[in-house]
């Protein structure tokens, strides 16, 4: 299995949201991760940026933002060159895969935890 540097846009330190089992997740498999949220925290071992980071070698954006909270970040995510974004439930978002489009990155509606489970991370 290939890793994949990944950045979870929209992560918590709240147990029962998805966005916190993704780092689990994504820790667990060894995937190299960094995570930008709301509140600063730690989620197995990763620290909660609350604000935008620049990150080299970024291979997949996983989304937990609503569509409207997702606006704020088109730039960030555009200036990361990420080969891919993942639209998990609940944050599907057609203006934007459009935009991705334009920028030769792909957009996947996908939910990562199952990606990861069944393999095709």
């Amino acid at each position: 299995m290939q890793l994949k540097k990944t950045l979870v846009l929209g992560a918590t330190t709240n147990p029962e949201r998805y966005a916190h089992r993704a780092l689990e997740m994504l820790t667990r498999y060894g995937h190299p991760v960094v995570a930008v949220g709301q509140k600063a925290g730690e989620v197995s071992g990763v620290a909660i940026q609350t604000s935008p980071i620049s990150i080299d070698e970024l291979d997949t954006v996983t989304l937990y933002l609503n569509p409207e909270r997702q606006k704020a970040y088109y730039d960030y995510i555009l200036s990361l060159q990420p080969k891919r974004v993942i639209f998990n439930p609940g944050t599907e978002n057609s203006e934007f895969y459009a935009l991705l489009a334009k920028h030769n990155i792909q957009a996947e509606v996908a939910c990562t935890l199952v990606l990861l489970s069944t393999g095709q991370y």
